[in-house]
């Protein structure tokens, strides 16, 4: 890997979805890095020194020398600004630039609410606690929201056309998580799962998404 710039410092559990986006980002961008675990059975995001940086205590937080970085998908931004000059996975266009960061907030906004009480249920709690009705519910909830992004690559190889940007970083990592969920009824997408099955093939994807879900 490659870098101009001293090592990044990524704090993070390496399962944490939002951790994920920023490791295939760099996966992408080819960049040197160090991660250290934190959050969850790992702790240290509740101790001063990490509130210090991330006053949310939540995962990640980049650290880049003197600066310091939360919220993934700024830290996706930032990197492909700071460290990958001229990178089509953040297009330089204004327009270009907008289409893609309006998927970044879409995700934060409609997408991330409806998938963490569905992941939670059936990936994060045993099944003897499990309510089946709800979680089902849920899961219906979850579906009409990613009908959106069905009916959006119905003409489209990627989130917004023909390149892959950090757009298809964002929903691909909680399409993992969606795709991967089982022993519930869920509608079914064929644009979604030709692109998955795309962006899955990515390197990044492999390394950071793909591993069995904890």
């Amino acid at each position: 890997m490659t870098g101009g710039k001293q090592q990044l410092t990524i704090w993070g559990r390496a399962n944490s979805v939002n951790v994920q986006k920023v490791l295939w980002c760099l996966a992408e961008l080819d960049v040197t890095y160090q991660r250290i675990d934190a959050g969850m059975q790992f702790g240290k995001n509740d101790q001063p020194d990490y509130l210090a940086m991330n006053p949310n205590g939540r995962v990640p937080t980049l650290v880049d020398g003197d600066y310091v970085l939360w919220e993934s998908n700024s830290v996706m931004r930032y990197l492909c600004m700071a460290y990958g000059e001229g990178t089509p996975i953040y297009p330089q266009s204004p327009r270009a630039r907008a289409a893609v960061d309006r998927w970044l907030d879409w995700t934060l906004s409609t997408l991330q609410p409806v998938d963490r009480p569905v992941f939670w249920a059936l990936v994060r709690t045993a099944p003897e606690k499990r309510d089946m009705i709800q979680i089902q519910k849920d899961v219906d909830a979850e579906g009409v929201v990613w009908r959106v992004v069905e009916a959006q690559l119905a003409s489209r190889r990627f989130i917004e056309g023909d390149q892959f940007t950090i757009a298809d970083i964002a929903i691909g990592a909680f399409a993992r998580r969606w795709l991967g969920v089982e022993g519930v009824s869920k509608p079914t997408l064929p644009n979604l799962q030709r692109w998955f099955d795309e962006v899955a093939e990515r390197p990044g994807f492999i390394s950071f998404v793909a591993p069995p879900m904890s």
